[in-house]
């Protein structure tokens, strides 16, 4: 299923009479590919689950058009969109079992769509089984860990069969591992459903890790979109440079001179067709050369090990970042009050004043 969003804008009015609205998304345009897992990515208060709302139908949008397929959707209340969502709290009912609780969308259903009670239990236990839990169906929702309740509350919204499935921040409430276990059960639920998904988190490893595309926002704006390697590499501004990355990126400094990029006194890399201008330099942590006669000099604080590699941790005058963290192969032999490196190029992007990329 194609989901269409257009010039889709939501307003909050404001709480103080002569203020101006709260506008949460603004002027919003993307297209769904049919069958793909889309990753809605920003800091809180971006407008990404304000947006998911949009498109379940729990908002109205002030202005804007959403279809499914050919549908405009824009108007119909949520029971009539076809829509599965997975709240962040999951919501199960504590006073049913598994069975009950995924069963439940299908109780309401009338006239030629009513379903007997074994056809019910039979969807039921079709959907258990693509999350892996038949085995957990007779329990009430507090004999269950964080992560099966997770999975019950899955199994609910794919067992209605939606026309797309929608989920806030569905990790939030796991810890590190049963989150990195849960997110490859959603991408592996999802590829087998083919249904397609909209995931909403702030934490860009996990977009990143799982969606076919990222949505970057900032404000209710959209800032980029695009596959994830793609916009990691090619980050269009400074925020999603600065958003994107374990560790976060290096941050700079810097001025440009007849094509050479300076931090402080060192010209550290050639940067034809910059004019000359003060910028602002952002490394990738992957993005440093150790060499003893590299052309940034920082002082060296010390090697955090992360087995296959090392973290190197600096300072530098010019650096906005409290350290400068640089991954190096961990053969590599790190000592002295002082370490230098060289760049690569391709890791190396430069921005003006406002935020714009200019390298």
């Amino acid at each position: 299923m194609n989901v269409t969003l257009q010039n889709l804008t939501k307003k909050f009015p404001s709480r103080s009479k002569k203020g101006a609205d709260v506008v949460a998304v603004d002027d919003f345009s993307f297209e769904i590919p049919d069958g793909k897992l889309i990753g809605l990515l920003g800091p809180s208060g971006c407008g990404k689950s304000t947006t998911l709302n949009l498109l379940s139908g729990l908002l109205k949008p002030t202005s804007g058009r959403i279809f499914f397929g050919e549908d405009d959707v824009t108007q119909l209340p949520p029971e009539n969109r076809g829509v599965g969502l997975v709240f962040q709290n999951y919501a199960l009912y504590p006073h049913l079992t598994v069975r009950q609780n995924i069963t439940f969308p299908l109780e309401n259903r009338k006239g030629k769509d009513r379903l007997t009670r074994r056809q019910r239990e039979d969807m039921a236990l079709e959907a258990a089984k693509l999350v892996q839990i038949e085995a957990l169906m007779d329990r009430k929702p507090k004999e269950l860990s964080g992560g099966q309740q997770q999975r019950v509350a899955i199994a609910r919204a794919l067992v209605k069969m939606p026309r797309i499935l929608l989920l806030d921040e569905p990790l939030s409430n796991l810890d590190a591992r049963l989150r990195l276990q849960t997110r490859e059960e959603i991408r592996r639920i999802q590829r087998e459903t083919g249904i397609t998904t909209v995931f909403v988190t702030h934490d860009q490893e996990e977009a990143m890790s799982i969606s076919d595309q990222i949505v970057v926002m900032k404000d209710g704006l959209v800032q980029q979109t695009g596959a994830p390697q793609a916009v990691y590499d090619d980050p269009k501004n400074l925020f999603v440079a600065k958003f994107l990355g374990t560790p976060p990126i290096n941050v700079f400094d810097g001025q440009v001179q007849n094509g050479r990029l300076y931090i402080g006194s060192e010209a550290v890399l050639e940067v034809p067709g910059v004019s000359d201008q003060a910028v602002t330099a952002a490394v990738r942590p992957e993005g440093f050369i150790l060499s003893d006669t590299g052309a940034l000099t920082c002082r060296l604080s010390g090697v955090e090990v992360l087995g296959r590699d090392i973290s190197v941790v600096s300072t530098h005058e010019r650096c906005q970042n409290a350290a400068i963290r640089s991954i190096i192969p961990s053969q590599c032999q790190v000592g002295g009050p002082a370490v230098r490196f060289d760049l690569k190029p391709g890791k190396v992007f430069l921005f003006d004043a406002a935020g714009n990329r200019l390298f």
